[in-house]
Formats: structure tokens, C-alpha cells, sequence
């Protein structure tokens, strides 16, 4: 079972006018809020973070995948759709194979931040 998080309330009424007007003159605008909302949610997918450590590792295809994961190669093509809309992943032709890899820097770099946060000591 899941231990109960509290969550502490402010008691007082007062608005720190200061740091809510250099907050709200430092944010971002909604579709880039929204558009970062729908990245997170790519990442919300066990399945799809399972692939991401994958490629994470190596370049792999689809069978590679499918069998390291014990799922369908049409599953793991689904999920790779998703992944590329998003532009986590990459694929290039070598013959009749098609190889999967990380996009860039960035999704290795989002995802070690990731691990990095749920391993922080408390």
C-alpha cells in the first residue's frame, strides 16, 4: 500500500505581488505549456519507458525489441509510432532492417534525470 503524502497549505492571505509578476513575465506561453504536458505524457507508458532503456543501451529493430521485451513486433511498432511523433526516437534503413535509436542527447539526457531523481536519497 502506498504511504499517504500530506501536503502543507499556506494559512496566510497575502500575495507576494514581486515574484508572482516575475513568474507570470517568465512563463511560458499555454500551447508550449501544453506541448510539454503531451511529452510527459509519452513518458507516462511503461511499455514505451521500457523501449526508451532499450535504445537507451543500443540501436536495435523491432524484432531485437519485441523479443527483449517478450511482446509482438505490432505492438512495439505502435509504440515506436508514438515515441518518433514525439521525437524521442529515430530509425535508419541498413538493407531490409530498419534500426531504432534515441533521437538525440536530449532524451538520454531526460532520461538519466529521470533515474537520477527517483534513486535520490530522501
Amino acid at each position: 500500500m502506498a504511504a499517504k503524502i500530506s501536503v502543507e497549505t499556506c494559512e496566510c492571505s497575502v500575495i507576494h505581488e514581486e515574484v508572482v509578476s516575475l513568474v507570470r513575465e517568465r512563463m511560458p506561453e499555454e500551447e508550449t505549456l501544453y506541448d510539454l504536458a503531451e511529452l510527459f505524457k509519452v513518458f507516462g507508458d511503461t511499455t514505451r519507458i521500457r523501449i526508451l532503456w532499450a535504445l537507451h543501451e543500443a540501436e536495435l529493430c523491432v524484432c531485437d525489441i519485441a523479443f527483449l521485451l517478450n511482446m509482438t513486433q505490432s505492438a512495439i511498432s505502435h509504440q515506436l509510432r508514438v515515441l518518433k511523433q514525439a521525437k524521442l526516437v529515430k530509425n535508419r534503413r541498413d538493407g531490409k532492417v530498419i534500426y531504432y535509436s534515441l533521437d538525440d542527447e536530449h532524451v538520454k539526457r531526460i532520461f538519466d534525470q529521470g533515474m537520477i531523481h527517483i534513486h535520490e536519497e530522501k
